[in-house]
């Protein structure tokens, strides 16, 4: 659109007259975008979008043909997103409708984006045609498009659900090159299918996978692995003489918890769902799960980590204050635990209750190796009024703060990057009941989060009984792989402090020959880093 056209458009809309030299301002050329063709189209398709209404999209897109409006990328992506969704009643005109927006999104010359290519690949995966869908993923490449976890779902799902195992292999092996990583959902589509056409290698080296990404497993991926120790398969497949040492070193240079020489022994497994008990001893088997270290450079990496993302999410002045407490945290700290207190003065209380706070705070003392208090985080809103004045509260508060035990965040800032990065500093337990899922600690984005929370944090429980702390497992809650070749996998089930978590344990008898490193170079199965 001219500027002239511009002026036009905008004194029809307004009704107002200017001079056609005089600039419009950024408010009023936004006017024109949104009150332009393309841009009421632009509003009613998202409407579409949002209702999921393809059959009005889809009338709204031929209108616009009628009337020689001219789709722009946006408009493109919203109506092969809808046609890609494959709503109930309508997968057969979304397909149709789809590949022919498609073509004629190509005609006029508009440059796909990865969004673009996604929407069509699931159009392709519905057609039943993963290699179309793969293809796509491939062309991103020419376009300078790096393709998401996503894109690659189409294609990926589409082969392994028609048991095309290679194919499956080959798209996994196009993620890693493009550097997306796997989640739970697709590796348990390998593993399933792996399972199905009794891929012993390919077995083992998804549950290692699902041992680093998922830690601990969803319902769906419980039922393959339980699947996959069931089969003929799995009781055919391993090594009766296999070298101790060998495997004794491959638990070392892992860190602890699997060695990944591949499946030891043969026989029929025994699979059960079952429990630890508190020492971390499974109820079925009777093997002692390990507790797998941490190494410091990771915690002082993810330190650094901490502090860059909670600088770059707090406000100006914000920032200024959390520096400002890593400087009073050097000078008082470190301490043997940090509270929560805002989520533990709540926790199963209606209001704040600075009681339960110091019962939690006099037990942490109590256990504490210097038997000094904890590190109390709470909002300045919290020592300043309400509860806070009453006059024993208002004593506990300045016995905290005498001791160097208190500190109070500023307004403006969030607490719990506070409390988070004083126990990872200091190496300390954190107490709290939150789980830290929300969206704040998903943009960690690292893997060692899951494994810090689980050696680290705290959780009380409240009853009639009293107060109890309920302290970190002295085991790790990941896929295990025991030296003598059982297994043990934990689920999501049961994830809190009433109901114990659901475990599968896979064993078998097995018997190991200590041989010689030179006898078993012929028989020993694939070490798992010639898998991947």
């Amino acid at each position: 659109m001219n500027r002239f056209s511009q002026f036009c458009t905008f004194s029809a809309v307004t009704g107002k007259s200017s001079s056609p030299n005089a600039p419009l301002s950024n408010k009023e050329k936004k006017k024109v975008r949104r009150e332009s063709p393309q841009g009421v189209l632009l509003h009613k398709l998202g409407v579409c979008s949002k209702d999921r209404n393809l059959v009005e999209a889809l009338q709204l897109y031929d209108d616009a043909k009628v009337n020689n409006v001219r789709l722009a990328l946006e408009h493109y992506n919203m109506l092969l997103y809808l046609c890609s969704l494959g709503l109930e009643g309508f997968v057969e005109l979304g397909l149709e409708r789809g590949f022919e927006i498609y073509k004629r999104m190509r005609v006029d010359n508009i440059v796909p984006n990865e969004a673009t290519f996604t929407s069509v690949a699931r159009l392709a995966a519905a057609k039943e045609d993963p290699e179309m869908a793969f293809d796509l993923v491939k062309q991103m490449k020419s376009y300078g498009l790096l393709p998401k976890l996503r894109s690659y779902g189409p294609a990926l799902y589409g082969f392994c659900s028609r048991k095309m195992a290679d194919k499956a292999y080959e798209v996994d092996a196009h993620m890693v090159e493009s550097g997306v990583l796997a989640e739970e959902n697709e590796i348990r589509a390998l593993l399933k299918v792996s399972v199905d056409l009794g891929k012993e290698d390919k077995v083992y080296e998804m549950l290692h996978r699902l041992r680093v990404t998922a830690r601990q497993v969803a319902e769906e991926s419980a039922v393959v692995v339980e699947e996959w120790f069931g089969s003929t398969s799995a009781a055919e497949v391993g090594e009766e003489n296999w070298d101790v040492r060998k495997i004794k070193e491959g638990v070392v240079k892992g860190g602890g918890g699997w060695h990944g020489q591949g499946w030891l022994g043969k026989g029929k497994w025994k699979v059960v769902r079952t429990e630890m008990d508190e020492s971390g001893v499974c109820r079925s088997c009777r093997e002692k799960l390990v507790c797998i270290d941490i190494d410091p450079r990771e915690t002082a990496k993810f330190s650094i980590s901490l502090t860059k993302l909670a600088c770059e999410r707090e406000a100006k002045e914000a920032k200024a204050s959390f520096l400002q407490f890593q400087e009073w945290l050097q000078r008082h700290g470190p301490f043997d635990a940090v509270v929560d207190g805002a989520n533990i003065g709540l926790s199963n209380q209606q209001s704040f209750n600075f009681l339960q706070l110091n019962n939690v705070v006099n037990q942490l003392r109590d256990i504490s190796p210097s038997k000094k208090l904890p590190l109390v985080i709470l909002h300045r809103s919290r020592v300043i009024g309400g509860p806070a004045l009453h006059p024993r509260n208002k004593k506990l508060l300045e016995n905290w703060k005498k001791s160097g035990a208190l500190y109070a965040t500023p307004h403006g800032s969030n607490d719990d990057w506070y409390w988070l990065y004083a126990a990872v500093s200091c190496r300390s337990l954190l107490v709290t009941n939150d789980e830290m899922r929300d969206h704040l600690f998903q943009l960690l984005g690292t893997s060692f989060f899951p494994r810090w929370k689980e050696k680290h944090q705290v959780r009380i429980a409240v009853s009639r009984q009293g107060l109890k702390l309920h302290m970190p497992p002295p085991y790790s809650i990941v896929i295990q792989e025991a030296e003598q070749g059982s297994w043990h996998v934990p689920t999501v089930t049961g994830d809190d402090l009433e109901i114990p978590r659901q475990w599968l344990c896979a064993t078998r008898t097995v018997e190991p020959i200590n041989i010689s490193k030179a006898e078993n170079t012929s028989k020993a199965t694939k070490p798992l880093s010639q898998l991947f």
